[in-house]
């Protein structure tokens, strides 16, 4: 006759398995396993002419980071040749899936060099980032516009 303890355990096994079993089976969620639509594959979070252009605009600068679905553009600092003791930083925030002047935030940073091998932060004029926004926007215009006619 098995002992207590055997049979406690066998009927354990009995009742965990097919437990496991049913909570495995919840875990599908899905009905339907078929890919997504084409109108979602590839589509980015953020108005893609703002994007590209974004990216066109900011070219000569080292992109740190790039992420289409939030819409957030952080680029490496940039020394300019003609400059070599200052240096310079952007983020661009894209804020709507519209083409819209508003849907747009640039910040720039700028650095200078301390003589030793350092650099200290520095104050950019308002106008440096208001007119990388409008590079952006015109851009932005001009890539809708040749999708329209082409």
């Amino acid at each position: 006759m098995p002992s207590n303890r055997a049979l406690m355990s066998n009927v354990a096994k009995l009742l965990i398995v097919p437990l496991c079993l049913v909570s495995l089976g919840a875990c599908g969620g899905k009905t339907s396993h078929s890919p997504p639509s084409s109108s979602s594959a590839g589509a980015i979070g953020v108005n893609g002419y703002l994007w590209r252009a974004t990216l066109d605009t900011l070219a000569f600068m080292p992109l740190q980071s790039a992420d289409p679905y939030g819409g957030v553009v952080i680029t490496d600092w940039y020394i300019n040749p003609e400059k070599p003791n200052e240096r310079f930083k952007a983020t661009v925030y894209i804020l709507d899936s519209r083409l819209r002047a508003d849907g747009l935030n640039v910040s720039v940073f700028k650095q200078v060099s301390d003589g030793t091998g350092g650099w200290t932060p520095a104050p950019t004029a308002d106008q440096t980032s208001t007119d990388i926004e409008n590079a952006i926007l015109t851009r932005a215009r001009q890539l809708r516009l040749s999708n329209l006619k082409g």
